[in-house]
């Protein structure tokens, strides 16, 4: 299918807009992808064109990214379980009872919130550089977990990750020289316009300092690969030093038949890398979803 047939819809969820990417016969199995910081849904416009021959898809922006409202921070409560909870009602809206994920960075916790408390609606997860172990962080994390112990003290050392220099870098960083004219400058400058919005970075630091509760989270999700055995694929940057490969190979602790490819690549692996993850995502949805 076209990238050109991408739908681009607005849903309004307890009295905020909502947008998200729509592709594929909603009468197809559902694969729901939920991007992470600093991008939006506008990550996965390749793979939702090379998929939606097969599969019905939904991209939604979280509040705050994208072309999703952006409430001041202090009229939103931004926090993970709040994207969790916007992001179950537009799925509830749009009809979606059963559906695989597809996460990358912050769409982890959220989408692993959603398959861990409804495991009857989540047929199989794709993790792109979403984390759920511990063993996934990297040095790169050290002034954000400062931050989550003393905001006021750490504050300007994880400003720093909200310039145009940081966006950048989580696109090039780990990318083999022979793949960088992959990335095209609209990816980071994007991001860039939504991080530069007035107000937006106190929406990220705000997110920032909350993502700690996140990991308070691990154990539910991983009794949940225990007991539930979701079908799960990683495909994940080798090169990747926001979360590291180790988070891939984790999943196997709990889930033995994870099929885990590192890919030569970094964060945004899809930017470099995607004719393969594509080819890795439809080999395993048709495997385990229909």
């Amino acid at each position: 299918m076209s990238a050109f047939a991408l739908r681009a819809r607005t849903e309004n969820i307890d009295g905020l807009e909502v947008f998200y990417r729509e592709a594929g016969d909603p009468s197809r199995p559902t694969l729901v992808l939920l991007h992470g910081f600093p991008s939006s849904s506008h990550m996965y416009r390749g793979l939702m064109a090379a998929l939606a021959d097969s599969y019905h898809l939904i991209a939604p922006d979280h509040i705050g990214f994208g072309a999703s409202a952006a409430p001041a921070v202090d009229a939103f409560d931004y926090s993970f379980e709040k994207l969790t909870e916007i992001t179950l009602k537009l799925l509830d809206r749009l009809g979606a009872d059963r559906f695989a994920l597809y996460i990358q960075d912050y769409g982890a916790p959220i989408g692993l919130r959603i398959a861990a408390r409804h495991p009857e609606r989540v047929t199989a997860i794709v993790t792109q550089s979403g984390n759920a172990y511990l063993e996934g962080f990297t040095p790169f994390w050290d002034v954000l977990f400062a931050h989550a112990k003393d905001r006021e003290a750490n504050e300007d050392g994880v400003r720093a990750l909200l310039t145009p220099e940081a966006t950048r870098w989580q696109y090039t960083h780990g990318v083999p020289a022979d793949r960088l004219d992959r990335i095209g400058p609209e990816a980071w400058t994007l991001d860039q316009a939504g991080l530069d919005r007035p107000g937006n970075q106190e929406i990220q630091l705000q997110l920032f300092w909350d993502y700690q509760f996140n990991l308070d989270g691990y154990p539910a999700f991983q009794e949940y690969f225990r007991t539930h055995r979701p079908p799960l694929l990683a495909a994940w940057g080798r090169g990747d030093e926001i979360f590291g490969p180790a988070g891939a190979e984790a999943f196997a602790r709990d889930l033995p038949d994870a099929e885990i490819h590192l890919l030569d690549a970094g964060h945004f692996a899809l930017e470099t890398h995607g004719e393969e993850i594509a080819e890795l995502v439809r080999d395993f949805l048709g495997r385990h979803v229909n």
